[in-house]
């Protein structure tokens, strides 16, 4: 599974996120021309390389234009009307309107008025939109299952605002960080992370990354300030889910009550709460009933929902549960076009022996039934050229004669 994890040990705000997302390779195209696409076309957009403390990093600016329509001031209700009708994506307008819905609700609360009558003023306003609904756009772009964050920084002392000065982080700031995980040291003077910052934080992240995961590429997005002693730069680490050691709970059922035609929907749910694997055999319960076993691996931090979904999918009353260590072989996952607009994932395991190719059961019958071919062909193909891609590197083929296909 692909994720994005965010470094924010500098701190966290809208165009460190856009920098940082250019740096790891999302589309700036789409950056480009998202102030046409949001109602803002004489907005520009510059994305440049820099240097914050010795690192470089993309930093992305909006030019706006002084007296033009966007250089106004905007109520938040204003910018979620923009939003509405941006040309985007609908889970991107979604998570946008989210944030800004999560800053009305902020600024409201500190500065006593609806949310929907907050105030932002003039090029704010304009920025906030650009970095909220970009932010949003190119994690899509970047194609990443979830998105995680390291503890995030704040800063320290005193920040300049309308009404005066205001402690670090800001009363808006601090709302909008409620159950992010933060941290107040470091060398970061001042404020290190912003209000728009802070609610894509809040819309996108899942919070603490998973505690295996391999690293495949990084960007670094840079701020507006370049202080001495640190790298004014947030850090993007795209990544995959490493799940080759490490411990799991094994979570176990006795079932001598649930009719076997529905211990594939379990099995469905129990890897949707988060095991990692789930077996179920035949076993003899009491009284010599016929019974099942159903053993699930789990990391420890979703053992809980494993859980509520075995009580609530199966007619168990009690489950039991113990702590081992699963140690697997490394492995990842690539996709294989069997034919145009027909894709197989494959898994590619890294063995002593050489690599292994397995196609994803779901992806080849779904492909066969496209294809109107067996699907022991979709497989076979699959695998072929999956073992092509990746130069013909020497392993075991799965369908060899014989082979049991693990």
């Amino acid at each position: 599974m692909r994720i994005a994890i965010i470094d924010a040990a500098a701190g966290v705000s809208g165009d460190m996120l856009l920098g940082a997302l250019i740096g790891a390779g999302a589309d700036r195209t789409a950056l480009e021309s998202l102030p046409r696409r949001t109602g803002f076309p004489e907005v520009g957009v510059r994305i440049r390389q820099v240097s914050r403390g010795g690192v470089s990093a993309v930093k992305v600016d909006f030019a706006i234009p002084t007296g033009g329509p966007a250089a106004h001031s905007h109520h938040v209700r204003d910018l979620v009307e923009r939003v509405r009708n941006a040309d985007v994506g609908s889970a991107v307008r979604d998570r946008a309107i989210r944030a800004f819905e999560l800053i009305g609700a902020a600024e409201g609360r500190v500065h006593g008025v609806a949310p929907d009558h907050v105030h932002l003023h003039e090029v704010g306003a304009v920025d906030a939109v650009l970095d909220i609904v970009g932010v949003c756009e190119l994690f899509e772009h970047l194609g990443v299952a979830a998105v995680y964050n390291f503890p995030v920084a704040v800063g320290s002392g005193w920040v300049e605002a309308a009404h005066g000065r205001l402690p670090v982080p800001a009363p808006a700031t601090s709302l909008l960080l409620e159950g992010i995980e933060v941290t107040s040291g470091g060398p970061v003077e001042g404020e290190a992370t912003t209000p728009t910052g802070a609610a894509l934080l809040r819309v996108l992240s899942a919070g603490r990354p998973p505690e295996r995961w391999r690293a495949t590429v990084q960007g670094w997005g840079a701020g507006s300030r370049d202080p001495a002693g640190y790298p004014n730069a947030l850090r993007l680490l795209v990544a995959e889910a490493a799940d080759e050691a490490g411990e799991v709970e094994v979570v176990a059922t006795d079932l001598d009550d649930l009719p076997p035609e529905y211990v594939e929907p379990l099995r469905e749910a129990v890897f949707a709460a988060g095991a990692v694997d789930c077996v179920v055999w035949p076993t003899q319960g009491k009284k010599g009933r016929v019974a099942l076993r159903l053993e699930a691996q789990v990391p420890p931090g979703n053992v809980d929902a494993v859980v509520r979904a075995l009580f609530r999918h199966s007619t168990t009353t009690g489950v039991r549960r113990w702590r081992t260590v699963r140690t697997t072989l490394p492995r990842r996952q690539v996709e294989i076009n069997v034919a145009p607009d027909v894709r197989v994932r494959v898994k590619v395991t890294d063995a002593p022996g050489g690599r292994r190719y397995k196609p994803e059961y779901q992806d080849v019958m779904t492909a066969a039934a496209r294809l109107d071919v067996p699907a022991l062909e979709v497989a076979r193909q699959a695998e072929r050229q999956a073992r092509a891609a990746d130069g013909g590197a020497a392993g075991r083929d799965p369908f060899e004669q014989g082979s049991d296909g693990a």
